[in-house]
């Protein structure tokens, strides 16, 4: 049953969001390929994000994952450690000031890029092995979200994340 749009709840999820910055891009060139770090990337609604090997493989539900940096330092604490490195989780972008939670089921821009948030990205079993033992606990819950590519761009770092107006 969908949310009265004249609800308490509703006004209170379509409250103002501070926009947040992309802090880091990664692309997976290949399966458990290192990933590499790049300054931007190009994103298209057929093929996700350009020079990622997953991205065209789910239909677009999955073109590309976003997670906020300040969870890499809540999974950094939850497995005692000082920092964490964003290519040990092996999302393709990292922002900073904005609470991804707050786009589910939305659709928001990074720099002029036009995406949709498709859903939770959850830890896999790969966790274990690249963190350590209780690196998948560690995740739950802080793995970010998944998106589609609706209009193309290149994403830069330090652009904007902004989510749209409710339609």
């Amino acid at each position: 049953m969908p949310l009265d749009p004249a609800s308490p709840l509703a006004r209170l999820l379509d409250a103002p969001l501070r926009p947040g910055r992309i802090v880091w891009i990664g692309l997976r060139p290949a399966r458990r390929a290192p990933l590499l770090v790049v300054e931007s990337a190009r994103l298209d609604p057929a093929q996700g994000l350009i020079g990622d090997h997953y991205s065209s493989r789910t239909g677009g539900a999955r073109h590309v994952t976003l997670i906020q940096a300040e969870h890499l330092a809540a999974i950094a604490s939850h497995l005692g450690r000082d920092a964490l490195p964003p290519e040990c989780l092996r999302r393709n972008i990292v922002v900073a000031g904005i609470n991804l939670a707050a786009l589910k089921g939305r659709r928001f821009r990074l720099g002029t890029v036009l995406l949709e948030a498709t859903g939770e990205c959850h830890p896999c079993s790969r966790m274990e092995e690249i963190l350590g033992s209780g690196g998948y606990n560690a995740v739950r819950g802080h793995g970010g979200i998944t998106a589609r590519v609706i209009a193309d761009g290149e994403v830069v770092v330090g652009d904007a994340v902004e989510r749209l107006p409710a339609s």
